[in-house]
């Protein structure tokens, strides 16, 4: 790498950990260093499993257990074994706790429209750039995971896989967005799924499945967010809906696409899809199958 790219990440670096405060002994003014107040916040209002939150955090048991009893001398947390399962131990939020969460909350999105300020003309851009870096330093720990189709999340990838496709796609407007989507139901179980892709609690991509016909489901509406490409998560996506497929019982998949996406149509070449007759209309112009 040359030294000039690596003087630009060194700035990037040492300009947000300036303007986030991380090297503060009191985070935001509210009294603890910036790993407690994480901490804090990630156990949410709902409470969370230790080894859940150590993992997400990336702490060591060592760290992660100092770091509870501070807050709990706080008052902020309590930590008890799980009713479930009392080989595991559960965080929670104090009333106390909610509210300093509830603070923090408020403070972080009075430091996030500070910075957007500054650049009014910018704003989407310097989004944009946040997402890129955000998404690929978490790369490693984008999780897939069944959602519902009506859930307001999967409705906005979907609304962003249409607008993908009239930007792409002469004929496509957004008449064609389904929403409410009139076939969600053929995208749950046992018949079909829908499947989200999570990067640090916002959805970055999406793909389905419903049945087409005995035997046979199609694979739908594969979109990945513009800050996710070129990380292999439409592969992942790809993979995981495959396997539900087979987990269903489903003994070949199909799907259509469009020559306006020739990624797409490159990512199913190589994936072993392989051409199939035409089973759609408008705005299909090529078919694949693949058999499982």
């Amino acid at each position: 790498m040359r030294q000039s790219d690596l003087a630009r990440i060194r700035r990037f670096n040492r300009a947000v950990t300036r303007e986030t405060g991380a090297m503060e002994e009191s985070f935001l003014g509210r009294g603890r260093p910036l790993g407690a107040a994480r901490v804090l916040w990630a156990i949410g209002e709902e409470g969370r499993d230790v080894a859940d939150l150590r993992a997400e955090l990336a702490l060591d048991s060592g760290l992660m257990s100092r770091l509870l009893r501070g807050l709990e001398a706080e008052g902020m947390a309590e930590v008890a074994p799980d009713p479930t399962d009392r080989r595991r131990r559960r965080a929670t939020l104090t009333a106390k706790g909610q509210s300093e969460r509830a603070e923090y909350d408020r403070l972080n999105d009075q430091m996030a429209e500070g910075m957007l300020a500054r650049a009014p003309r910018h704003r989407d851009a310097l989004l944009a750039a946040m997402d890129l870096v955000a998404v690929t330093l978490n790369a490693e720990r984008i999780d897939i995971r069944p959602a519902d189709p009506a859930d307001p999340v999967a409705r906005a990838c979907l609304a962003a896989y249409f607008a993908l496709l009239a930007d792409k796609i002469d004929g496509i407007t957004a008449a064609h967005v389904p929403d409410p989507d009139p076939e969600a139901a053929k995208f749950r179980p046992p018949q079909g799924t829908f499947l989200l892709a999570w990067c640090d609690r916002l959805p970055v991509g999406c793909v389905s499945l419903k049945p087409l016909e005995e035997g046979v489901a199609e694979v739908k509406r594969l979109w990945v967010d513009p800050a996710a490409r070129g990380l292999g998560l439409a592969r992942r996506l790809m993979r995981a809906v495959e396997d539900a497929a087979r987990d269903l019982g489903y003994r070949s998949l199909k799907l259509d696409t469009n020559a306006a996406l020739p990624e797409a149509i490159a990512l199913y070449e190589r994936s072993g899809w392989a051409p199939t007759a035409p089973y759609t209309g408008f705005p299909a112009t090529h078919w694949f199958a693949k058999p499982l």
